[in-house]
């Protein structure tokens, strides 16, 4: 393994575990057991090196997600808010094999940019992934009309507290639904039990 990819798996499962703000370039070296001079070589400060991160995952995760919510677009069929969040399920999932618990990680990633107020990685991933935010937005727009583009971003953003808060529980959710209700289930499940959860939310009624 390169020393790029090493540096790059590190930061990863600290920033997933610790948040941006809550880890330092010296833990990151000393996992991925390089020197410092090698982080700043290579990504030129902590700033670059989360961008590059989210690059990882995005490059990945982008295709496949646009495609899916075009598809949602494109359809003749009448579309429900379920339908939308359906579309992220097969691309989030592929996300397992890009790295080992690719999808909890990515989540739990993105969660951090806000509540570590990463404003840089926001404008980052807007401005070179549009494609996920306009296709999102016109899919919500297209089956809940009535939302404004606020209302769309306060749902948004409650939903991600929803999916990051579970991702980064999900392995003790499995193990209490094993032990309290006999389910097996995988990663896969608790994504597909949040999206009526989610989609009620965001199809909720607007407030007077």
């Amino acid at each position: 393994m390169d020393t790029k990819t090493k540096i790059l798996n590190a930061a990863e499962l600290l920033f997933a575990d610790k948040g941006f703000t809550g880890t330092s370039l010296r833990e990151i070296t000393s996992i991925a057991e390089v020197n410092l001079a090698a982080v700043n070589y290579h990504f030129g400060s902590k700033k670059e090196l989360i961008k590059a991160l989210m690059k990882r995952y995005l490059d990945e995760l982008t295709p496949s997600l646009v495609k899916s919510l075009t598809e949602v677009l494109e359809s003749e069929e009448e579309q429900d808010l379920e339908d939308v969040f359906s579309a992220f399920v097969e691309p989030l999932l592929s996300l397992n094999e890009l790295r080992e618990n690719g999808t909890s990680n990515f989540l739990q990633l993105l969660g951090h940019s806000y509540t570590d107020s990463q404003g840089f990685l926001r404008w980052f991933i807007t401005t070179n992934y549009p494609g996920i935010i306009d296709n999102f937005t016109a899919a919500v727009h297209k089956v809940y009309p009535e939302l404004s583009s606020e209302d769309i971003f306060w749902r948004l953003h409650f939903t991600m507290g929803t999916a990051v808060f579970t991702m980064s529980s999900t392995e003790a959710l499995i193990d209490i639904a094993s032990n309290d209700f006999g389910l097996k289930l995988d990663v896969a499940d608790v994504i597909k039990r949040i999206i009526p959860y989610v989609a009620a939310g965001v199809g909720a009624p607007i407030s007077k």
